[in-house]
C-alpha cells in the first residue's frame, strides 16, 4: 500500500499568515539589522555637526525639511520598535506572558507603542 505524500511542493512564504508574534518577532529582527546599519551614516552627520558652526546650521536647516524629519521619524519608530519587541522578547524568556492570548496583546501592544512613539515624536 503507497503512502500518499501531502507535503506541499513548494514554499510560498507570502502565503503564510503568521501569528502576530512571529510577525513582530520578524520585524525586530529587520530594525535590529536596519539600526546596525544606521550607524555609519549617523556618525558621519555626527564627525559633520562638529566641523564648524555653520555645517552644523546647514545640517539642522536640512533635518528642518519634510524628507529630513521623516528620516528622524523613521529612525525613531525603528528604535522603538526595535526597543518595545526586544523588551517583549525578554519578558518571555522569563516566562512572562507566554500564553496566547498574553502573547499576542503583548505583541500588538509593542507596535502601537513604537508608533505611538513616533508620533510623539513628530509632535514635538
Amino acid at each position: 500500500m503507497e503512502k500518499k505524500n501531502k507535503r506541499p511542493v513548494y514554499l510560498n512564504l507570502l502565503q503564510i499568515r503568521l501569528p502576530i508574534s512571529g510577525v513582530v518577532s520578524i520585524v525586530h529582527r529587520i530594525t535590529g539589522v536596519l539600526l546596525v546599519l544606521l550607524i555609519a551614516p549617523a556618525l558621519y552627520v555626527l564627525q559633520r555637526a562638529l566641523e564648524s558652526p555653520a555645517v552644523y546650521g546647514g545640517l539642522v536647516a536640512g533635518i528642518g525639511t519634510f524628507p529630513g524629519r521623516l528620516g528622524v521619524l523613521l529612525a525613531v519608530w525603528l528604535l522603538a520598535q526595535h526597543f518595545f519587541s526586544g523588551l517583549r522578547h525578554l519578558l518571555l524568556d522569563i516566562d512572562i506572558g507566554v500564553e496566547r492570548t498574553t502573547a499576542r496583546t503583548s505583541a500588538w501592544l509593542s507596535f502601537i507603542l513604537s508608533v505611538l512613539t513616533a508620533v510623539v515624536a513628530g509632535l514635538l
